[in-house]
C-alpha cells in the first residue's frame, strides 16, 4: 500500500538538531519530501533536498500552518501535545522527537496534565520540565520513524 503522495511536516522551532537530521536521512532514503516549518525568529541555514518554510514570529504560527496544510495519511513530528490533538483525528501519523506515536486515546490525558502543570506555573509554582535529550531518545525516533515509513511505502 504505497503513499507517495504522504507528506512529512515538522514543527521545526523546537525540533532537536539530532532529530532533525534522522527526519532528513529516512526522507531521502524512502523518496519523501520533508517540509521544516519554522518561524522567522528560529531560522537555520536550510539543509540540501528539504523544504524551508518560514511563516511570522507570532505565537502559534507553525501551529497553525501545520494544521492548515497537513492532510489525512501525512506524517508529522511535533513535541506540541496541543497540535498533536488536532492532527491526529484529522489523520496525521504524529510522532513526537522521543519516538512515541501520539495516539487519539491518549489526547485527553496529555493534554490535562499539560492543563494543570500550566495552571501551576502560573500559581508562581515549579513544574518538572523535559528530561535531557538524550541519545536513546534518537535511536528509539530513528527505529520507530524508519519502521513506519516502511509500512507506508509497503517495505515491510
Amino acid at each position: 500500500m504505497s503513499n507517495s503522495k504522504a507528506k512529512v511536516w515538522v514543527d521545526g522551532d523546537a525540533c532537536p538538531v539530532p532529530i532533525r537530521n534522522s527526519i532528513i536521512e529516512h526522507c531521502r532514503e524512502f523518496n519523501l519530501s520533508a517540509f521544516f516549518v519554522i518561524s522567522y525568529a528560529h531560522y537555520t541555514a536550510p539543509s540540501p533536498g528539504v523544504e524551508w518554510i518560514l511563516v511570522d514570529a507570532n505565537r502559534e504560527e507553525v501551529d497553525l500552518y501545520l494544521m492548515n496544510h497537513s492532510m489525512k495519511g501525512d506524517i508529522a513530528v511535533t513535541q506540541d501535545f496541543g497540535l498533536a490533538s488536532i492532527l491526529v483525528p484529522k489523520g496525521v501519523i504524529t510522532f513526537h522527537p522521543r519516538g512515541f506515536l501520539y495516539r487519539e486515546e491518549d489526547m485527553e490525558k496529555m493534554l490535562f496534565e499539560r492543563y494543570i502543570s500550566g495552571k501551576e506555573r502560573r500559581a508562581g509554582n515549579r513544574t518538572k520540565g523535559p528530561a535531557k535529550f538524550q541519545d536513546s531518545d534518537l535511536e528509539r525516533f530513528s527505529g520507530q520513524f524508519k519502521k513506519m515509513l516502511s509500512n507506508i511505502e509497503g517495505f515491510q
